[in-house]
């Protein structure tokens, strides 16, 4: 399923941290499409430790997430127009 993930992390003294956290979390599940925005194709189990993970590492006093569920069929959910083509998630990368 594709899950489209969004947050706000304060810029505080901690903040900072925590907001490296949650990018390096979720790069290790999808891809960024936009600064605080990313995509992930995740299996059901996947999700569960994904979301789990950004739970631990925001403080909701400050911080925010949005989860989007786009579902199995997300392609024809998903308009994309102007720079920087976004990647296709399911083809093999080579880095």
């Amino acid at each position: 399923m594709m899950m489209l993930v969004s947050y706000d992390v304060a810029r505080d003294e901690k903040g900072e941290k925590r907001l490296r956290r949650v990018a390096k979390t979720l790069e290790n599940y999808g891809q960024r499409v936009q600064y605080s925005v990313f995509e992930c194709l995740v299996e059901s189990a996947q999700w569960v430790e994904l979301k789990a993970k950004l739970l631990k590492e925001i403080n909701p006093e400050y911080d925010s997430l949005r989860f989007y569920s786009l579902g199995a069929n997300w392609e024809r959910k998903v308009e994309h127009i102007g720079q920087k083509k976004p990647l296709n998630v399911q083809d093999v990368l080579i880095f």
